[in-house]
């Protein structure tokens, strides 16, 4: 399965890791260097979610920006109680 958010579409991005040597001139010395670059991945905060999509409940990967903006709507985890939830969707 991919590292690729249902909803926002967000995925790996890639960069490079600097390592810095050297003092800074205006401390007194000959300025930084850079003495390593090396290539990094940045990854997504992704959680596997229980979603409704398409009116069926779905385990999805699911950006926490995605959950907190509200375009993730939960499955309901069990088909007893949540009357108040039930009823609203039936109305």
């Amino acid at each position: 399965m991919p590292a690729v958010c249902f909803y926002t579409g967000k995925k790996t991005k890639f960069g490079k890791k600097r390592a810095w040597r050297g003092q800074a001139i205006k401390k007194g010395g000959f300025g930084l260097k850079p003495t390593g670059i090396t290539r990094r991945t940045f990854k997504p905060n992704l959680q596997s979610v229980s979603a409704v999509v398409e009116g069926s409940p779905q385990r999805i990967r699911v950006s926490t920006r995605a959950i907190r903006q509200g375009l993730v709507v939960k499955a309901l985890k069990r088909k007893y109680g949540y009357t108040r939830q039930q009823k609203a969707a039936k109305a």
